[in-house]
């Protein structure tokens, strides 16, 4: 029996840093997992540029409003979850991805949770468990699921090698140049025939 794990950001929606990085004026938080590999480093980076900014919640979530679920992203994951079922993984967070969850038909997503003040203020963050995705991949493996693994960025690597069959969707040249052995696709229909294939044997 297959179960589908896909990435969120990047492959479903746009990135939401990268989102907030234009509403709010500052190119520094345009980094994502994408550039750098270590996410507990790159969070703690993200937070630093808030504070310094007197940036909060409430700022992330008016600029989370406004976004689209990519083009064809919600007809892809119909038809997905209408032939196999299919969780989201994701390092976003539950305050983040609830009303994009909405606009995606309220697919299931595991995801991480944030530490917010009274005031607004982000304060830290809470994994759900380390190396979530490759650990969820793994729990899911050993309840009896054959996993397929579809990602992007660095973060969805462990994932993607541990699974039955991973695919690569709209990633960077360079993850594709480090990572031949991966087909990558950009186009939905493309990454919905492979798994097709993947289920049919």
């Amino acid at each position: 029996m297959y179960i589908t794990c896909l990435d969120l950001e990047g492959v479903l929606v746009p990135e939401i840093w990268i989102a907030f990085s234009e509403a709010s004026g500052i190119p520094e938080l345009k980094r994502t997992t994408r550039d750098e590999p270590d996410y507990d480093k790159l969070m703690k980076w993200r937070l630093g540029i808030l504070k310094e900014h007197g940036l909060g919640l409430k700022e992330i979530q008016d600029v989370i409003a406004k976004i689209d679920p990519l083009p064809g992203a919600k007809e892809f994951l119909d038809t997905l979850r209408s032939e196999c079922q299919t969780i989201i993984i994701s390092d976003t967070f539950t305050q983040f991805a609830a009303p994009l969850m909405k606009k995606l038909g309220m697919p299931t997503i595991f995801c991480n949770s944030l530490e917010v003040a009274p005031s607004g203020e982000i304060t830290g963050f809470k994994m759900r468990i380390q190396n979530s995705k490759l650990t969820t991949v793994k729990a899911l493996q050993s309840i009896g699921f054959d996993t397929i693994a579809s990602g992007d960025s660095y973060n969805d690597l462990g994932m993607i090698q541990a699974s039955k069959a991973g695919f690569l969707f709209r990633t960077t040249d360079k993850i594709k140049a480090d990572f031949p052995q991966y087909q990558a696709f950009t186009e939905y229909d493309e990454l919905l025939s492979a798994i097709r294939k993947v289920i049919a044997n």
